[in-house]
């Protein structure tokens, strides 16, 4: 239980043991870090106070102006609960954001056309965000009418979920797939029941989209849930897709119990693509088109192009895992064990 609370401490031990951290005594080391804001002076009263809120959240969101209404409501809904925030500006433009009242007391970082997992995988390393609780990974264009963080919180922490997502409400654009489509009588849920398509979900299904099973869109981790994710997040596949069905893996147990869309508290999806060009209608015969069309040229179609690296970059994650597992020896897959377990349960009634 201790190694699961403090990760970090065995990648301490073990550079230690390697001789990397030899020339330092080991009572200086410090293997953490965080996000938290430091003032440049203090005074002696300000040294002396102690912050005793037990509790911190991280709240990251890839970010571009055309979404700063949104990113501005769902901001000033996360704040006032403790959460440090994180913009990731994807279009260059952070001198846009300064107007609002609580953009000096977020953290900003820029470049250019990059994805949230890009983001994630270089600015979100375990032992930086290792003081949060909760690491809340989410879109710019998500509705938070109906949501509460606290709440949320509340529940997530009583029903011992590692890994979740707020259901999707009411006018939500965008969903995939029905296991995140909120239900009105339930508190959460971590399985959906549905028979038509060709993946058949029952009683019987053990895995992703039917269990154990979250979008890309708004995962919510734990922090031991986070340290496992965030290796599961591949360097070089920036779009993340394939992910969606792995991160079970990283939910400490069980993932048929421990992933789970929290349906008290929700939001909508508004399905807004802005990375890559999208986000709003633009003037048909610009300049530009105007000109790749008087050379004879193609018009390049920025969504299409991003959808065909992304299925790309799936295919590779999928060989990725594959050889992974081949090539491990002392890996056993936990959920391939009990599937086999049920089968023989059944066979025998």
């Amino acid at each position: 239980m201790e190694e699961k609370m403090h990760p970090f401490d065995t990648l301490t031990e073990s550079a230690l043991a390697t001789g990397l951290l030899a020339g330092l005594p080991a009572g200086i080391v410090r293997a953490t870090s965080d996000l938290e804001l430091k003032p440049l002076w203090s005074s002696s009263n300000s040294r002396s106070k102690v912050d005793t809120r037990s509790s911190r959240y991280l709240l990251a969101v890839p970010v571009g102006i055309r979404q700063k209404h949104n990113v501005d409501a769902m901001v000033q809904k996360f704040l006032p609960e403790n959460f440090t925030v994180i913009l990731f500006h994807y279009d260059g433009n952070m001198d846009g954001w300064w107007d609002l009242n609580w953009s000096d007391k977020a953290i900003h970082i820029v470049a250019q056309n990059q994805t949230k997992w890009w983001f994630a995988k270089r600015f979100l390393h375990p032992a930086v965000v290792s003081i949060y609780d909760y690491v809340f990974l989410w879109d710019e264009d998500l509705g938070v009418e109906k949501f509460d963080p606290r709440r949320y919180l509340e529940i997530v922490k009583s029903r011992g979920l590692e890994i979740s997502q707020p259901a999707l409400g009411p006018n939500s654009t965008g969903i995939h797939h029905r296991i995140t489509i909120r239900s009105r009588s339930k508190e959460y849920h971590t399985r959906v029941y549905d028979h038509r398509g060709s993946t058949k979900c029952s009683d019987v299904s053990q895995g992703p989209p039917c269990t154990g099973f979250v979008e890309g869109m708004a995962p919510v981790f734990s922090r031991s849930a986070w340290y496992c994710a965030w290796h599961l997040i591949q360097n070089d596949l920036v779009h993340g897709w394939g992910m969606d069905m792995k991160l079970g893996y990283c939910a400490q147990g069980d993932r048929t119990k421990k992933v789970g869309i929290v349906d008290r508290e929700y939001i909508v999806h508004q399905g807004i693509q802005t990375l890559g060009g999208g986000g709003s209608p633009t003037k048909k015969g610009s300049n530009s088109e105007e000109l790749t069309k008087r050379h004879g040229a193609s018009v390049t179609d920025p969504r299409m192009e991003i959808r065909r690296q992304s299925t790309w970059e799936l295919q590779i994650f999928k060989e990725r895992w594959n050889k992974a597992v081949n090539g491990d020896r002392h890996w056993f897959d936990p959920f391939k064990g009990s599937e086999r377990h049920r089968k023989r349960r059944r066979n025998h009634h």
